[in-house]
């Protein structure tokens, strides 16, 4: 695909804006609004941390936006359907900020599949 969404396009100019979010903090809702919001701000990519519940390598910040995302019973699926409403509306590069026991839980080939989805999914909507 000659419109694939990539990560190095990020860094075409040697250097990257990069905004970071931890998903549903403070609602899904408001995770689209912000990704959007930060696209057309200017980041060049775009982190989204898949909540968890012992986010131990994290400071502070990042653990307790875990722990809010968490208290709105935010999952691995909610966080999926933000990126396709992204996607729907922009082609920023977005990557995921997690642990490998959330990738677990969801179970490993469907999480990529579902990456894989969503990484297409732009080129639909265009």
């Amino acid at each position: 695909m000659s419109n694939e969404i990539k990560i190095s396009d990020a860094f075409s100019n040697g250097k990257a804006f990069i905004g970071f979010l931890t998903a549903g903090d403070p609602t899904i809702e408001k995770t689209v609004e912000y990704v959007l919001a930060m696209a057309e701000a200017g980041c060049d990519l775009v982190e989204i941390g898949i909540p968890f519940s012992d986010p131990v390598a994290e400071g502070p910040v990042i653990q307790e936006a875990n722990l809010r995302a968490l208290s709105n019973n935010t999952n691995t699926e909610d966080v999926f359907e933000a990126i396709r409403q992204i996607r729907e509306k922009s082609d920023v590069p977005l990557v995921f900020l997690t642990y490998i026991n959330p990738v677990f839980y969801y179970g490993y080939d469907k999480f990529f599949k579902r990456c894989q989805e969503l990484k297409r999914l732009r080129n639909y909507f265009s």
